[in-house]
């Protein structure tokens, strides 16, 4: 488990979320409960008839009193049919819209996390989370939570029936129960540690899975395919360590269940039997004693087998909860940057167990500039792309913007003052429209082509068969790397920030398109914070200032021609890249 995974709720969080959902749906909640008990004590009647019967048929009565006593029993079961599948309904949409509450919440509160926050933590964690994690409490209250609140009233109802028969039948019948207290507290203790346990190596797996896959192309450059397949092993292993824990739980805790089952319903005909045969009781009262027990058989067995499942998805719960723990980032209470200057202080970063990677950094970007970052690859340059966008914290020193630390920004205004724009890119499931109108939903048509138009996309999306309204995606258009890139490029645009950081945004673009990209993006962006990170050393030339990393250090910080003429690390770098010495 990572030192930066998600938090995991605790009980007392747990029980206040739970209170939360019930009290937002408290009258359906409310009518599950009085349905239940109804349909619990509806079929209370059926032993109770049957005991009659059989007394009133020892006693000589006649065949129309015992048809009397049938009907009316058939009618209580008819009855009790009606009032369970009544209760199930109710239950079940009571369920869904607890489930769509949980789903809202999680995406809004996956939306808040600072993006240090979801880069420490690790996108498998929050995607186990909101998948699996989601799905499991859906199924819940979907199934289990109705199953459960129908077979614990009908518990509580049959042996407050027993009891009235005879508190001495009902004490037998609680001592045959004892085992499986002693079991399922036995189970309770241990299951949802757990099923925790579980769910974190779930979530580690669905990690390394996706940061090996998102990374294919690192992995085989550098050779890394034996060490990832071994962490990928470990991962699993230890998920398969988890299952079976939980898996050796279940095996102890149902086997006792099974055998303790029979204890009730015998020790009530052997005490039965005895008081019968002393005159204390009828014989249709120890038959409707010990048919009110047999018929505990199946809510208890349910209520316990929901138990089990109450662990897996309590622990599902917790972590789907967990978010409501994890740091936010508040544009409310955040500071206001006094301007939209960057300054970097003294910056050092580390990545977890490995050694520094930026040495000392300072540097200080003016409102306007344009800033070209170059430097071989491994200098720290995406390291720093990523401090100044409020991605990561810096290990020592600041980054701020306007006097504000930018990791400090919450999410909204980060986003209106900072815009991260690496070579990765998304195209999401809709339409051209739909994927611009992410970054600025007020936007018009017009303002949509314009912003189309800034990045040279605007020709191609016109040739489309239905323009803005093509679909896009699997099911759809599908869209080239420049193309996707370009989108990426013209949401920016949508979104205006003040400052907008381009680390190698135009990779994917051909040198002809990424030169008129980035010259639109420039017109279209006048009076903007451009800081552009690059091994197209054209962007430098036409940068107002040039900073160069190596070896996570700022070597040389100056216009184009003056470091072309000072003849260090940027002249080498463009001597190289221009094919000759030095020159503009």
């Amino acid at each position: 488990m990572s030192s930066g995974q998600l938090p995991v709720a605790d009980q007392p969080a747990i029980r206040r979320a739970s209170l939360r959902l019930i009290r937002q749906d408290s009258r359906a909640f409310t009518a599950v409960l009085a349905l239940n008990a109804l349909a619990a004590v509806t079929g209370l009647a059926g032993p109770w008839l049957l005991g009659r019967i059989i007394d009133e048929v020892r006693a000589g009565t006649t065949v129309a009193a015992v048809d009397r006593l049938s009907l009316v029993l058939v009618g209580c079961a008819g009855i009790q049919l009606l009032l369970a599948r009544w209760a199930r309904y109710v239950g079940h949409r009571f369920g869904e819209r607890t489930l769509a509450r949980i789903r809202e919440e999680f995406v809004d509160r996956a939306l808040a996390l600072p993006a240090s926050v979801v880069e420490r933590a690790g996108t498998g964690d929050l995607t186990a989370r909101g998948t699996a994690d989601v799905a499991t409490v859906g199924t819940t209250l979907r199934d289990a939570g109705p199953e459960l609140f129908i077979n614990s009233v009908q518990f509580v109802f049959l042996f407050a029936a027993v009891f009235f028969l005879d508190p001495l039948l009902g004490a037998v019948g609680v001592f045959g129960l004892l085992p499986i207290w002693c079991a399922l507290r036995w189970y309770l203790r241990r299951a949802r540690d757990g099923y925790l346990a579980e769910g974190a190596a779930t979530s580690e797996v669905a990690e390394i899975l996706a940061a090996t896959a998102s990374g294919a192309r690192t992995v085989e450059a550098l050779r890394l395919q034996e060490r990832r397949i071994g962490a990928s092993r470990d991962a699993l292993d230890t998920a398969r360590r988890t299952r079976l824990h939980t898996l050796y739980l279940r095996s102890v805790f149902f086997p006792v269940v099974e055998v303790a089952y029979v204890l009730p319903v015998a020790g009530v005909l052997l005490v039965g039997g005895l008081l019968h045969a002393r005159g204390v009781l009828s014989l249709g009262s120890v038959v409707a004693a010990a048919l009110y027990l047999q018929q505990l058989v199946n809510p208890l067995d349910q209520i316990l087998v929901r138990v089990e499942q109450l662990q897996s998805s309590g622990a599902s719960f917790a972590r789907v909860e967990g978010l409501a723990g994890a740091p936010r980032g508040d544009s409310k209470d955040s500071a206001a940057p006094a301007d939209d200057r960057i300054d970097v202080v003294d910056v050092r970063y580390s990545y977890g167990r490995g050694g520094e990677v930026l040495h000392g950094v300072d540097l200080t970007v003016r409102p306007g500039e344009r800033l070209a970052v170059v430097g071989p690859s491994g200098a720290g340059k995406t390291t720093l792309s990523r401090l100044l966008a409020g991605v990561d914290a810096p290990t020592s020193g600041s980054v701020t913007v306007g006097g504000v630390p930018v990791v400090g920004l919450g999410p909204e205004r980060l986003r209106r003052q900072v815009v991260l724009v690496t070579q990765e890119h998304h195209v999401f499931l809709g339409t051209v429209r739909d994927n611009l109108l992410i970054a600025e939903p007020g936007a018009g048509d017009e303002e949509l082509w314009a912003a189309l138009a800034a990045v040279g996309a605007d020709g191609w999306v016109r040739e489309l068969p239905e323009g803005l309204g093509t679909a896009l995606g699997a099911d759809g258009r599908r869209t080239d790397g420049s193309q996707a890139q370009q989108l990426a490029l013209a949401r920016v645009v949508l979104a205006d920030p003040h400052t907008l950081i381009l680390d190698e945004a135009t990779a994917l673009l051909d040198p002809t398109t990424a030169r008129h990209t980035e010259r639109a993006l420039a017109a279209v962006l006048e009076g903007r914070t451009v800081i552009a990170i690059a091994h197209r050393l054209h962007t430098a030339h036409d940068a107002d200032r040039v900073a160069v990393m190596e070896d996570g250090l700022l070597t040389e910080l100056g216009t184009h021609d003056e470091l072309v003429a000072a003849d260090g690390a940027y002249a080498a770098l463009w001597g190289s890249w221009h094919g000759g010495p030095g020159g503009s």
